[in-house]
């Protein structure tokens, strides 16, 4: 519900609620004046008659103090008798009888009158009613009753401060309304002012909850909507930025390959030279120099092959797929690592099925992702330890998995470690698992990572089948 709506809700029953109440206390208040007014009548009625008895009376008692008395309560205030001539023949105040009063100044009915002498200042203006007394066609002389009608002013007293009371109320209710709805909203548009503040300040992670259908609603999700764009924009300028200097590493990669790896080559091929030409002549230190020149193959071959990781992400692959057992792809492979591994303490246990179908794979590809796989679990483990190499058929595609007994992954690194230029080691650049990935990738493969800290990794490789293979 808009706020323009709740709003107007709100007045509407502020009117009706205040139409209502005060409808209901003037019918009170009306009750109550006809009925006093009933009331005085029928007093006025009763004097009327008694003045009559008196007056049509030959006794000589007057019964007009006695009834005043019982009277006064409904307003009577006063009863005079006077006859045809204008004098006071009786009257409930003794001090009147005998005088005389003008005919032709007395009003008959009803009528204010001048507030007498001393009288009760908090009393309403008297009335006096003046009815003539006839008696079949003779007029007798006339009655006249004074009255202060204090009741039917208690009544209206009674009735504003009612009123007044009922719309003091309705007032406070609608203050009290008021005041809900100003912290209903003011207190959102508050937090809403201070997550635009932190969004300003960098956080992205701002989301503001939407409980209700109305402006603030509306604003909410809408504020929602800016940041889940603000985070696409921070995405994407983190992969423009990503693609831009991968695209500046691709180009160094091509500008510096050759320029390193002829020196590498030169190297080599000088170290082969090196040891058919001079082993024979070292005698006793032969094996001394022949473990020299091989570790510097060996860092010779690890550099040529980091140039080779760049190179390779900088470029498309193109796959050369043949058929190999992986038994046959092993033996190409942990000739190169056996020295090091030797070295650590490390042993490699086989567990490869011997009805295992072949590989439809890039052979020297998929060969440096398992030279990858067992190098990552090697430095892992740096007192020594097992690394498993499994192999099973499942379904049409065939699962490889490296397991090592090393460190492990922390969580927060796990979701990171196939991002290029990501290492947690003092050494290298951060590609091998990205291009890892890349390969399995391109033969329409699939990689999982599963790892416990202070346990051990293993890393599960899903490669399909050649598509014409039928088991035999």
């Amino acid at each position: 519900m808009k706020l323009n709506t709740k709003l107007i809700l709100i007045m509407l029953s502020l009117l009706v609620l205040a139409m209502m109440t005060l409808f209901t206390l003037n019918q009170y208040a009306q009750n109550d004046l006809v009925r006093e007014i009933q009331d005085s009548s029928q007093e006025i009625s009763k004097a009327i008659q008694v003045s009559i008895e008196d007056l049509t009376s030959e006794a000589e008692t007057s019964r007009l103090s006695d009834y005043l008395m019982k009277a006064r309560d409904k307003g009577i205030h006063e009863i005079n008798i006077i006859n045809t001539e204008g004098e006071i023949i009786d009257s409930s105040d003794p001090d009147k009888i005998g005088k005389k009063r003008e005919l032709k100044k007395l009003e008959k009915g009803i009528h204010a009158v001048k507030r007498p002498p001393g009288g009760a200042m908090l009393s309403q203006k008297p009335y006096e009613v003046l009815v003539p007394v006839i008696v079949g066609d003779e007029q007798l002389g006339y009655v006249q009753i004074n009255m202060l009608l204090d009741n039917i002013r208690d009544i209206q007293h009674a009735n504003f401060i009612h009123r007044l009371f009922a719309t003091g109320m309705v007032f406070t209710v609608g203050i009290a309304l008021t005041i809900f709805m100003a912290r209903r909203y003011t207190t959102p548009i508050h937090n809403l002012v201070g997550d635009f503040k932190r969004v300003s300040a960098g956080d992205l992670s701002v989301t503001i909850p939407v409980d209700s259908s109305d402006e603030i609603g509306e604003m909410s999700a809408g504020f929602n909507a800016m940041v889940e764009k603000l985070r696409e924009r921070e995405l994407l300028e983190k992969r423009l930025y990503e693609a831009e200097h991968l695209s500046r590493v691709g180009q160094l990669a091509s500008g510096i390959a050759h320029e390193i790896r002829n020196p590498l080559n030169y190297i080599s091929l000088a170290i082969d030279h090196l040891k058919s030409e001079m082993l024979p002549l070292c005698g006793t230190k032969a094996d001394e120099l022949e473990e020299l020149t091989n570790n510097i193959k060996e860092e010779v071959r690890r550099a040529n092959y980091m140039v080779l990781n760049f190179m390779n992400y900088g470029r498309p692959l193109k796959l050369r797929r043949v058929q190999i057992s992986y038994p046959e792809l092993l033996t190409k492979v942990l000739p190169v690592l056996q020295g090091r591994l030797t070295e650590q303490q490390i042993t490699v246990e086989q567990q490869i099925p011997t009805d295992l179908p072949p590989l439809y794979v890039d052979q020297e590809l998929l060969r440096n992702c398992i030279l990858n796989f067992i190098n990552n679990a090697a430095q892992a483990m740096p007192e020594g330890g097992v690394i498993t190499l499994s192999a099973e058929k499942v379904d049409h595609k065939i699962r490889l998995a490296f397991a090592d007994q090393g460190s492990g992954i922390s969580p927060d690194d796990l979701e990171k470690i196939f991002q290029p230029y990501f290492t947690t080691k003092d050494v290298g650049i951060g590609l091998g698992l990205a291009i890892t990935e890349r390969i399995i990738k391109e033969h329409g493969g699939e990689i999982q990572v599963a790892s416990i800290l202070g346990t051990g990794t293993t890393f599960t490789v899903l490669l399909p089948l050649q598509p014409d293979y039928k088991e035999s």
